[in-house]
């Protein structure tokens, strides 16, 4: 393993919750169809993207999630609301990311991505 590689499992280790990151460090498994999609990630995010130390973990993080919102990409939202968390981010953040994309990605989109925070950070302990 390269030292990016080494960098990108530990920030992984970190942000994501347990079990999905002893998942990453066994390798693929499950079905085969698109079976590389996790090294793809590997190797065009979290190594190039997410080792690079000009933006912090936790600015990353509230970027990513601000992005995913837009997208309506709740699934990974489901990942990265608590990893957002775990990499410094305060609840109040994550409500002020919420607000601003209500403006600028649309009011469904900020709220379905309120409904997965809320689910996601019950289920980390994280929301009280």
């Amino acid at each position: 393993m390269g030292e990016k590689r080494d960098q990108a499992m530990q920030l992984l280790q970190k942000m994501l919750a347990p079990e999905i990151s002893a998942q990453l460090a066994k390798g693929p498994s499950g079905p085969k169809f698109a079976g590389d999609l996790g090294e793809m990630s590997m190797n065009n995010i979290f190594e190039p993207l997410w080792t690079n130390e000009t933006l912090d973990p936790r600015t990353r993080s509230l970027v990513t999630v601000a992005i995913l919102i837009a997208l309506r990409a709740t699934e990974e939202l489901e990942i990265h609301f608590p990893a957002a968390i775990r990499n410094g981010a305060t609840l109040d953040e994550l409500e002020q990311v919420i607000y601003q994309a209500s403006g600028y990605a649309g009011f469904p989109a900020a709220h379905s991505a309120r409904q997965v925070a809320i689910a996601a950070l019950e289920r980390a302990g994280m929301l009280g």
